[in-house]
Formats: C-alpha cells, structure tokens, sequence
C-alpha cells in the first residue's frame, strides 16, 4: 500500500504557492483551501461560488455528512475573492474548463498536484496531501493533537497522528539514534 505524505518543508511549500499562483488561479485556490483547511478533496471540488462568500467556508461534509464552518485564513480569503469576483453564486469554484458549471474530477485533481510534486521532487503526494498537509503544520504549530483530531474528524488521537505522518517522523528520529 502506497501512502500519501504530507507536504512537510514550508519553504516548499511557499514555492508551491508560488507555481500555483503563476500558473492557474483556479489550481491555485483549491491547492490553498487543501492546506487552509483540511477538507477531503471530495469536498474543495463541490464549493460553490455561494459556499465561500463571507469569512468562512460552509460546507456539508460528504464522507461524514457532518456540517462544518471553517474560518478562512487572510492568505485564502484574497484569492477566493479574487477567484469568484464577478462569478455567479451557484458556480462550482473548482470548475472544470469542459461544460457549462462542471466540476474538475478527482483524478484531474491528482494530476494537477503530482505535475507540481514532480516539479519540486517531491514523492508519494496525491489528492489527499493537502489534507495532511493541513494536519501536519497544524499540530507543529500548535501542538494540540485534540484540536486538530475534531478538526480531521478522526475517532483517537493515534489515528490523527499516524494520519498526519507525526508517528513516522517520530519513528524515524529514534531509528537514526541508534547506533550498535
């Protein structure tokens, strides 16, 4: 089994910023929701214009159908506003370039993050980094595994830790300790 990491080198990921931006405003939207927000990808591509309109994000969860309300970072509310200036409320803001309001499939989302991924070297990234992604900086930031587990929606802690890659760090620090 082949498991997504997150994203954990921040000067990678502002120069992934960076090449997002430069290249595609849509694609750079949805990579900032992914690491803003932690929603599943399922989710960022069913926003609607209507969905993103105020300071936060609503959303009805598809995978728990749980409804939430997400507070948008400053960095991310100027390119949502940006991105749907002009655009109707029923809008999808990840929308695809073929048909009239049609959104952009998962695996067109896998291929726009593993193009990036090849350009900065990075392996095993895929749709669902974002998220982990998100979960990763969160807990190194404000080292509350409770907090980011509600947020993730995740049963136990361990699972939150394993899900964000924390165990493997740890994991991986003891095992260059030892020396026999």
């Amino acid at each position: 089994m082949n498991l997504v990491q997150p994203i954990r080198d921040k000067e990678v990921l502002k120069e992934m910023r960076n090449y997002f931006k430069e290249q595609n405003e849509r694609n750079y939207v949805m990579f900032l929701i992914g690491i803003h927000t932690g929603l599943r990808i399922s989710d960022i591509l069913a926003l609607k214009v209507k969905d993103v309109q105020g300071w936060e994000i609503f959303i009805k969860e598809k995978k728990t159908k749980k409804t939430r309300e997400i507070k948008m970072t400053s960095e991310l509310k100027r390119a949502v506003r940006s991105h749907i200036q002009g655009k109707p409320r029923h809008e999808y803001l990840i929308k695809s370039r073929e048909g009239m309001n049609k959104l952009i499939s998962r695996s067109m989302a896998y291929k726009i993050l593993n193009q990036a991924a090849e350009e900065f070297g990075l392996e095993r990234i895929g749709t669902h980094s974002l998220r982990k992604t998100y979960g990763y900086h969160h807990y190194k930031k404000f080292n509350d595994i409770v907090t980011l587990q509600e947020a993730l929606n995740h049963d136990e802690m361990n699972v939150t830790k394993r899900y964000i890659g924390i165990k493997q760090d740890e994991l991986n620090k003891q095992q260059t300790k030892i020396d026999w």
